[in-house]
């Protein structure tokens, strides 16, 4: 037998093991793939209809004849919505409480309860604290970047539309920068107790590694009337 015949049957197992090999990176390409595509694509679509189905629950609670009654409010199903002109006219979100991953992952926005509990927005003071997902998920923060000094924030609850003014944004910055949400946020530009509003979110995208904030300070309160006619700064 030739050294080259005694050579084939070597390259012939080396070639099927590499062809193995190949199958296996393209087997768990594609699942890398399908993953990004559930975690990017699907999760956003589940979360978006469930925050679609509370958010509609709770503005029908809101109709109900025992919401009219002074001292009434029920918080369960949320505190109400927060509207961002900028993401776009129709843009809004449900804010509920806890900021917890099972509850980010609704597709809301939530308030902290924790290291410093949010203020609600009907507080005479403090500051009203929230977080959403920027990736995945309903991904509600996703544009947050493009928020500027003088932007609109307007939080829709069952009696009175708060519409805030973007004083300042900061990114990045650790996750353990609690300051951020103090009554008095660290960076924020405020150096005494007001009615402020602070929305956190993670940075650089697809990553959780930071964290960035934008602060707002109250503008004015609109009441609702019988149509809830949305403020001005919603109709623009």
């Amino acid at each position: 037998m030739s050294s080259e015949q005694r050579g084939r049957p070597a390259r012939g197992a080396v070639s099927a093991v590499l062809s193995v090999i190949g199958e296996l990176l393209i087997t768990v390409g594609l699942l890398l793939g399908l993953f990004v595509a559930y975690e990017l694509w699907w999760t956003n679509v589940q979360a978006d209809r469930q925050a679609s189905h509370e958010g509609s629950a709770l503005r029908q609670a809101w109709k109900a004849p025992a919401a009219a009654k002074p001292g009434a409010l029920d918080t369960r199903g949320g505190i109400g919505f927060l509207h961002i002109p900028r993401f776009g006219k129709d843009w809004s979100v449900l804010i509920k409480r806890g900021t917890s991953t099972d509850v980010l992952n609704q597709g809301v926005a939530g308030y902290y309860t924790q290291p410093y509990p949010s203020a609600m927005p009907w507080d005479k003071k403090g500051n009203v604290t929230m977080a959403a997902h920027r990736d995945g998920h309903g991904a509600k923060f996703h544009q947050m970047a493009e928020l500027r000094k003088g932007d609109k924030l307007v939080v829709e609850t069952r009696d009175d539309w708060y519409v805030y003014t973007v004083a300042n944004t900061k990114s990045p910055f650790s996750q353990y920068e609690t300051g951020v949400i103090k009554p008095v946020p660290q960076w924020s530009g405020f150096t005494e107790p007001g009615r402020y509003i602070t929305l956190t979110t993670c940075t650089p995208m697809y990553t959780s590694r930071y964290r960035m904030a934008v602060w707002g300070e109250l503008t004015r309160i609109v009441p609702v009337n019988a149509q809830r006619t949305p403020p001005a700064e919603l109709r623009q």
